[in-house]
């Protein structure tokens, strides 16, 4: 009321009028929440170069289970037959760990490559995104294309001109 030198009466009217308007206005045109994308990927200038990182946050980190570490170096207490299920179960564990490692590393190679290839729209904007198909980055990287289309759906990656899913840096467009 001071800032705007209102009145009681009048700071009254704008108090009503405030209560009446819907603080979330957008949702009477969809029922579905909004869901708060968190980039995959990070990347920032220091200097003249970018540095890419891949953001682990909220991710846990995988590891197997002291206790069942124990349960085989002791011989699973002497049963063969859970001795062999605990060395499969173990088995299976670590190939799944290494799997996620691994598409994380693939992750980290294709953001670097999208890096060097849309260096000039990370410098400089929109009108400077270059065309570029799956192809580009597979050859760059040394991988098939249909392992760049998996590991980079529903992966997005801010950048210091926004946020974009990786499948935005991918378009044939015209030169």
């Amino acid at each position: 009321a001071k800032r705007w030198q209102l009145g009681p009466a009048e700071l009254a009217q704008a108090l009503r009028l405030l209560r009446q308007l819907d603080p979330a206005p957008g949702a009477r045109y969809t029922s579905a929440p909004a869901e708060a994308i968190v980039p995959d990927i990070l990347v920032w200038k220091v200097g003249q170069d970018y540095q890419v990182v891949l953001n682990d946050e909220g991710i846990p980190r995988l590891r197997i289970s002291a206790p069942y570490r124990q349960l085989l170096r002791e011989g699973a207490l002497g049963q063969p037959a859970a001795k062999q299920y605990l060395e499969e179960k173990l088995r299976a564990a670590v190939w799944l760990i290494r799997s996620i490692e691994q598409r994380r590393q693939t992750l980290a190679k294709v953001a670097l490559s999208l890096v060097k290839f849309q260096r000039a729209f990370l410098d400089h904007g929109l009108a400077h995104l270059k065309p570029l198909v799956l192809k580009d980055v597979a050859e760059d990287i040394g991988m098939h294309e249909s392992t760049v289309s998996r590991v980079t759906t529903a992966k997005y990656m801010q950048t210091p001109q926004g946020l974009f899913e990786l499948k935005y840096f991918f378009h044939s467009g015209l030169a």
